[in-house]
């Protein structure tokens, strides 16, 4: 009998150890604090790389976000994610929720490849495929003040896969300028700033000058 006790005491312990963790809140506290602190239609603290807490954060990845299960606040958020592009503070032609202080894969970019020049809210996008062709454009962030750099390898086509606000799954092929948007705030959601690729391109130069 007392072997039979300690043998179910045993699966009960293997099966406590693969048992099904609980289901991860989408926002901490501290993200829910910040998120829902503010009125929807009121902007956010921008977030910046001259700040050492921000600049940590800034260069963290960002986790996808489950439409589905947290439409509500997932659209509170934008809201207030496009309030602050939009917001004569501000103001800039496209914006990633780590700017914020939310590491979640949000944008909003302003699609000046359309009539009216809309702002748009992209979830979860992912940039599949990038042209050979590159384009020299000149970049600035809402996250990096007073500063404006012009880069020489940004694609100049992307392939690109999102959500939409509408729970609707899109690939579309993005050209010029707008391309330039989506590529540099994709890579905000990568903790990555346009700083980094001209720092590559600068060091890449310096190679091919020692080289000849």
């Amino acid at each position: 009998m007392k072997r039979w006790a300690w043998i179910w005491i045993g699966l009960a312990a293997v099966i406590g150890c693969y048992s099904v963790p609980e289901e991860k809140e989408w926002l901490s506290e501290e993200q829910r604090t910040l998120v829902f602190e503010g009125d929807s239609t009121e902007a956010m603290r921008v977030f910046l790389i001259t700040n050492p807490s921000d600049s940590i954060l800034l260069r963290t990845s960002s986790d996808s976000i489950s439409l589905a299960d947290h439409e509500d606040e997932v659209r509170y958020f934008a809201q207030r994610l496009y309030k602050t592009v939009t917001d004569s503070m501000s103001l800039g032609v496209g914006i990633a929720a780590p700017q914020v202080g939310l590491l979640k894969r949000m944008i909003w970019v302003q699609r000046f490849d359309k009539d009216g020049l809309p702002f748009e809210c992209y979830i979860n996008p992912k940039i599949l495929q990038y042209s050979e062709k590159k384009q020299k454009c000149r970049e600035g962030c809402l996250s990096i003040p007073n500063r404006t750099d012009t880069l020489n390898s940004r694609a100049y086509a992307i392939l690109l896969s999102y959500e939409t606000l509408e729970g609707e799954s899109h690939i579309e092929m993005v050209e010029g300028f707008t391309a330039v948007i989506f590529q540099h705030e994709i890579d905000h959601l990568d903790g990555i700033l346009y700083t980094d690729h001209l720092a590559a391109e600068i060091a890449a130069a310096r190679r091919r000058e020692g080289s000849k």
